[in-house]
């Protein structure tokens, strides 16, 4: 993935208030502190990799459907499927 956390790019781009309670804020604060990055580019890049991910778990989701119609084999077919989404959570459990 190819997020910058540097300047904005030539486009102009949307403003988004946004409110967290202090132990996400604390959160962000060591993430963005840790990549070297202010808050908020931190938190554009966090948001746009949950969007990411969101609609990679959307795209998987319909192929485990439209894959699995019809086939005798549909419930091997979505464990395995599932198998990745459950690592991720499992890592992003360990991170936090």
């Amino acid at each position: 993935m190819s997020t910058d956390l540097g300047s904005a790019s030539d486009s102009v781009m949307a403003r988004v208030n946004l409110t967290l309670d202090p132990v996400s804020y604390e959160k962000l604060s060591r993430y963005a502190k840790a990549s070297g990055a202010p808050c908020a580019a931190a938190a554009r890049r966090l948001l746009c990799e949950a969007l990411e991910h969101r609609e990679e778990r959307a795209r998987r989701a319909r192929l485990a459907a439209d894959y699995a119609a019809g086939r005798s084999d549909a419930r091997e077919l979505l464990r395995d499927l599932e198998a990745p989404e459950l690592e991720l959570l499992t890592d992003d459990d360990e991170e936090g």
